[in-house]
Order: structure tokens, then C-alpha cells, then sequence
């Protein structure tokens, strides 16, 4: 841990380390840096740089400005991503001004200023520095932006002179991430408080959170992922809900530089369970779909079911199929052209036969080590001509296993 004071952090925000950042862009070695830098900075300003150093390495995926942005370890890992960010700032409308609180490094904060008047809050004094850094460099991007981020809490009366707001509870108080919102910081009684104040707002929430009863019906719930991974789930209230007790799941990809979103809605009272789906197909048809993360953190398998005629392959499996093939962002589609049951020697003999370059490998209901399967499957796959991998699914039918030999097929490019 990295023992620095308030000056050090502002100091991380200047011209020197910047420039010291920008020309260490390359180093992988924190603590070979970490030594080099001390020649001419005090070991709390050569370690920040360093750490600064990795963290926007590991930054990248989240953020395509990552390079020019400052970050905490815990800031980096809970902030949302650009491209979700993106589109959970224009589910905001037309407000004058908004609140972000415990805005973090600014991952939602920098979104919602490119919309409108924001102020970023955050009770710990390094992270509202550099959310407010981070702000700073978005207003030099050359766009509309106006944010800005301040050391403090946001209370009633912060939240209740915007026209909405938005909150990242802290999920790590004591050290240890938990999806339990009673646990998370602020508690769910100040965050009463602060509905109380204003009922305009979206709380965000970790993807596997359940949440609380006393929210439930008065709130739409979106799970939303970005190209194929749950992201976070977010509780829309007041009058940034489309309907109270809605759930909701988006899927967001990109494609062709842009970000599309497609949505499943479910009602309040579905029966969440996963039981609760359509008859099971007797025989494993011509195509298998795999639901989005989204759908199946938000329990809506049944009605991504049901809305396209979809069976799933055995009772509660999540793994639909079909003889329609079908391409939307909500799941992904298989082709099946060949099944057996499980048996590692015969998958083995069959795949040296079919000469496929690679394998993936997919699962639902089986115990089995997907990571040591696949290196073992992999060996099968050298000297392979076909293109592209060969995607083995692994689904319990009845008292087995059923191995299905599919190809992963992507959406028309028109």
C-alpha cells in the first residue's frame, strides 16, 4: 500500500507527472520503475507514478482515453466502463443539473457532464482529486462537457437541488466486495434519505446483487451487459422508471465502431425461477442459443423463450434451441451438426477427425474443469484446417451428458 499524503495526489495531477507517465508508458515493471523514478522523486511520488503507470494499462478496456486519465486501484475496478456509462447517461433526459454521488474516479461522472451540468461527490479525498483531474481533461477533449468533482458527501440537500442523481454505493466498505446492498456505504438508510429528498434516481448495483425488498416494486430493474458480460445492474426510480416493478435486460455491443443495445422486458411478477420456462425440446434441434448475460442475471430466460419460440434443452436449462436460426445481441447462435453422449475418449477420436484448429468450450449443469478439458481438447486441434473454432457444448439431458458439436455463427454484416 502506497503511504502518501494530499500532496502528493495533487502533485500526481501537474505537468511533471504527466510527463513523467507519458514517457514510462512502455514500462511493465512497477518496481523496476518504482526504483528508477526515486533518483529524482520521493518514494511516495516514484511509487504513485509507477502504480499510475499500471493502471492505465489495465484501464484500457474500460476507458479509450485510459492514457490520459488518473486512477485508484478499488476506483479502477468498481467504475463503470465508457460504453455502458455512455448509455446510461442518455436515460437521463433533459436536466439542467445532476449529482453523481460517490462518483469514484468519474467513470458515470464523465458521461452524464457530456449531457448536462454534473457535480461528481466523493467522501475520499485522493479520488475526488482525481475525478476532478479526470474532468479537467475531458473539458480539454475539445467537446461539450461540464463536470467537475469535489471532496465530499452529497446529503439531502446536494441531491434535492438537481433534477436527478445518480449513486455507485462503495461494495468493498470493509475490504471485501459483497453483492448484500444492507452492507454496502452509504447505507440503505441514508440512500431512503436521499430518495426521500429527491425520487429521481439511478443507483447503480454489482450485476448479482438482489435488490431489497423495499425497492423492488419501486423501481425498473436493467441488468445490462456490454459485449456478452454482465456489467452492472442499475435501479432506475421516480421519474427516470419507464414502469415501477419493471425488469429489464440490454445487451450493448459494439459493432462497427458504434455501440447498438437491444432489450428484454419483463414484468414485475414473472415467476423468476428457472424452472419456469417453456416445454424442453425432446431432441436437440438444428440451432442452439446461449441467452446474454444480462438475460440471465435478470432471470428473463423464459420470456427470451417464449418471445422467440425458443425450447429449452432439457427442464431449467438455460441452453434454448431451435430449427429457426436467429441473430440478435440478446444470444449468441450455434449450429449444431453433430452430438453424442459425453465421452472424453470418443469427443477426443471425433474432433481429431473433424480437424478443427481450435475448441471452445461451453457448459450448463455439468460438473466439469472447462480449463483443463479444453488443453486436453486442444491437443486434438493441431494441424487443423477448418476455419475458426469448433464450440463444444456440454449440456445434462435427463441422467447424461450430451456433447454437441456446433459452430459459433455470427450475425449478417448487413
Amino acid at each position: 500500500m502506497i503511504v502518501a499524503d494530499v500532496a502528493d495526489y495533487r502533485w500526481l495531477t501537474g505537468d511533471e507527472a504527466a510527463r513523467l507517465m507519458e514517457a514510462a508508458v512502455g514500462d511493465t515493471n512497477p518496481l523496476a520503475l518504482a526504483t528508477k523514478l526515486r533518483k529524482t522523486l520521493t518514494a511516495p511520488r516514484a511509487a504513485l507514478v509507477a502504480e499510475q503507470v499500471g493502471l492505465r494499462r489495465k484501464a484500457q478496456k474500460k476507458f479509450p482515453f485510459a492514457n490520459r486519465m488518473l486512477f485508484t486501484e478499488r476506483g479502477l475496478q468498481q467504475a463503470t466502463d465508457f460504453e455502458t456509462a455512455t448509455y446510461k447517461a442518455g436515460r437521463f433526459g433533459k436536466h439542467e443539473r445532476l449529482a453523481d454521488v460517490c462518483c469514484g474516479i468519474g467513470g458515470d461522472l464523465l458521461a452524464l457532464g457530456r449531457r448536462s451540468d454534473v457535480v461528481g461527490y466523493d467522501a475520499d479525498e485522493p479520488t475526488a482529486i482525481f475525478a476532478e483531474a479526470n474532468c479537467r481533461e475531458m473539458a480539454a477533449s475539445g467537446e461539450p462537457f461540464h463536470g467537475r468533482a469535489v471532496a465530499a458527501r452529497a446529503g439531502v440537500e446536494q441531491v434535492a437541488e438537481v433534477g436527478a442523481w445518480h449513486i455507485d454505493p462503495d461494495r468493498r466498505p470493509q475490504g471485501r466486495r459483497t453483492t448484500n446492498v444492507e452492507l454496502h456505504e452509504p447505507s440503505l438508510e441514508t440512500i431512503e434519505a436521499l430518495l426521500a429528498a429527491n425520487p429521481d434516481a439511478a443507483i447503480k448495483l454489482a450485476p448479482g446483487s438482489d435488490p431489497p425488498e423495499v425497492w423492488r416494486a419501486r423501481a425498473e430493474w436493467e441488468w445490462i451487459s456490454y459485449d456478452g458480460e454482465a456489467k452492472q445492474l442499475c435501479g432506475w426510480f421516480g421519474n427516470l422508471s419507464m414502469r415501477h416493478g419493471l425488469r429489464r435486460a440490454t445487451a450493448l455491443h459494439s459493432w462497427k465502431y458504434t455501440i447498438k443495445s437491444l432489450t428484454l422486458e419483463g414484468a414485475a411478477d414473472e415467476v423468476r425461477s428457472p424452472d419456469d420456462l417453456p416445454s424442453p425440446s425432446p431432441e436437440v434441434l438444428r440451432f442452439v442459443y446461449e441467452p446474454d448475460a444480462s438475460v440471465l442475471a435478470a432471470h428473463l430466460v423464459g420470456t427470451l423463450a417464449t418471445t422467440y419460440d425458443l425450447q429449452p434443452l432439457a427442464p431449467g436449462c438455460a441452453y434454448l434451441t431451435s430449427d429457426q436460426e436467429l441473430h440478435n445481441g440478446l444470444l449468441a447462435t450455434f449450429e449444431v451438426f453433430d452430438q453424442m453422449p459425453f465421452d472424453i475418449r470418443k469427443v477426443r477420436a471425433r474432433l481429431r477427425e473433424l480437424k478443427f484448429s481450435d475448441v471452445e468450450i461451453k457448459k450448463r449443469g455439468v460438473d466439469i474443469d472447462v480449463a483443463r478439458l479444453s488443453r486436453e481438447l486442444r491437443e486434438e486441434c493441431d494441424g487443423g484446417h477448418n476455419e475458426g473454432p469448433l464450440t463444444l457444448i456440454l449440456a445434462r439431458r435427463g441422467d447424461r451428458v450430451t456433447a454437441l458439436f456446433a459452430r459459433r455463427l455470427q450475425p449478417p454484416t448487413t
